[in-house]
């Protein structure tokens, strides 16, 4: 069909006045805007293979209903468990002389890093340190030595005089950064002179001597406190069942409610000292040691709690004690990373068992072994341990963080001291605890012990988020 030139411009004109020039022709209605995902969940995460170390995700984690098939981490505020006094480490007399000696510069940030509250620092809020020598120091000693043969039973010798050199300055120095941190000392060995085989190594406190030990105590107590340095907790023998360290000292359950309810805890209360007296800080293998002193009418008023190492037993034994005794504390004082082990291996353990186990069973501390050693596993006593690996290696102003210090930092950064343990629910494969800071924040740690990656989701007040794992991760969720 033949079409007119005026039929064909009345075409081309309709086709101008509906779309204009087509060729450039926008749309001028918005696209529709999408809400931003808020960020309702801070992450902070380390990996097992060392890639991510104690380092802040960008993960955007929300809070939401949508239905999946995670498992649900359950965390409930309102069920309250233990307050907490803090997590650390044992300052060992060979961790202070290493730290003291660093350069000044070094020493101050290293210190503000480890005990300090901004950002950078991982908040380390409790320390145990050796009444006297630990097989840790780089000699032994105790603060009333006296040659062989001869005794001192009015004390006329005692004197810190060791601990001057390097540790009683170290803490004056921490205690400027956190006035606030905690204090718990740990005798090896009474002065050997006081023992039935006269030697640093072994054997058991003399009965004449309990009411002199017993002033020991308090002078060091009283002493310490002059310094500037108050000594929160005292355990009466750092592992009484083992007679191999040089320094150490047996002393059986009977013993030790004996010195206690006869000459330690009045001693304390005539010298007004309110330092808590801890009993046991040995193993769990053995949860009737202190269960058996706490039985004892007589001792139980003087007793504050009972401290545990992990070295045999099993972490739920903190938990009998507690059920035989729940009006008295708990206290994780010590568990050692090996030069042997791996950081994978031990980061897994030290988490399930450590922070996990020991707070889920009532814990009021999780505390691990010594803070640091050189290059050599060194400072320590001849017959010292000469394979425990320090959170630290420190060679000259040159600091190595080792993988006791994640497992302390995932806990101490989020959960000062005055924080409450609140309930989660377990899932196969992925221990972990909660709590409730003094500023309402919560904080949920949570170990993968899955051989791949892991969903799950953290269910609060009806809604939750979907979180995940790599195998061998630990992750801290902050809200």
């Amino acid at each position: 069909m033949k079409i007119s030139g005026v039929y064909v411009w009345l075409i081309l004109f309709a086709t101008l006045f509906v779309c204009g020039d087509c060729s450039n022709k926008t749309d001028d209605t918005p696209p529709p805007v999408l809400p931003t995902p808020s960020n309702d969940m801070d992450l902070w995460l380390t990996k097992a293979n060392q890639s991510v170390l104690l380092q802040k995700q960008n993960d955007v984690l929300s809070f939401g209903t949508t239905a999946n098939g995670y498992p649900n981490v359950d965390v409930d505020s309102a069920t309250t468990y233990q307050s907490i006094d803090g997590f650390g480490y044992t300052l060992t007399g060979g961790s202070a002389f290493l730290i003291n000696n660093m350069p000044a510069g070094s020493k101050a940030g290293l210190l503000n890093e480890l005990f300090g509250t901004g950002n950078s620092s991982i908040g380390v809020s409790f320390l145990r340190i050796s009444i006297g020598a630990s097989d840790l120091s780089q000699f032994v000693f105790s603060y009333n030595d006296m040659p062989a043969g001869q005794t001192d039973p009015t004390l006329v010798n005692f004197s810190l005089s060791k601990d001057t050199v390097d540790l009683i300055p170290l803490l004056q120095q921490i205690l400027a950064i956190n006035p606030a941190i905690k204090i718990m000392g740990s005798p090896w060995s009474a002065p050997a002179w006081m023992k039935d085989n006269g030697s640093s190594v072994g054997g058991s406190l003399q009965p004449q001597y309990y009411g002199v030990y017993a002033t020991y105590l308090v002078k060091y107590v009283q002493q310490m406190q002059a310094k500037g340095i108050p000594i929160h907790s005292i355990t009466i023998q750092n592992e009484p069942e083992n007679g191999g360290n040089n320094p150490s000292m047996l002393m059986t359950a009977t013993q030790q409610a004996t010195f206690i309810k006869n000459h330690l805890g009045p001693a304390f209360q005539a010298a007004g000292i309110t330092t808590k007296i801890i009993v046991f800080d040995h193993n769990c293998d053995n949860p009737n040691y202190p269960i058996s002193i706490l039985n004892d009418a007589a001792a139980k008023p003087f007793v504050d709690g009972s401290a545990f190492h992990l070295y045999s037993g099993n972490i739920s034994a903190m938990s009998n004690v507690n059920a035989a005794h729940p009006d008295r504390n708990l206290y994780f004082t010590e568990q050692w990373t090996s030069s042997a082990g791996s950081f994978s291996g031990d980061l897994a353990w030290h988490l399930r068992n450590v922070i996990v186990g020991s707070t889920r069973n009532w814990s009021r501390v999780a505390l691990e072994w010594n803070l640091a050693n050189d290059p050599s596993f060194g400072p320590h006593t001849p017959g010292g341990c000469t394979q425990c690996k320090g959170a630290l290696t420190i060679n000259g102003s040159a600091v190595n963080r080792n993988v006791s210090y994640y497992i302390i930092g995932h806990a101490a950064k989020f959960v000062p001291a005055g924080s409450v343990r609140i309930a989660s629910s377990l899932v196969a494969n992925l221990p972990n605890v909660a709590f409730k800071t003094p500023a309402g924040k919560k904080v949920l740690i949570v170990l993968n012990d899955n051989t791949t990656a892991s969903g799950f989701n953290i269910r609060y007040k009806g809604r939750w988020v979907a979180a995940s794992l790599d195998a061998g991760a630990v992750g801290t969720y902050v809200w």
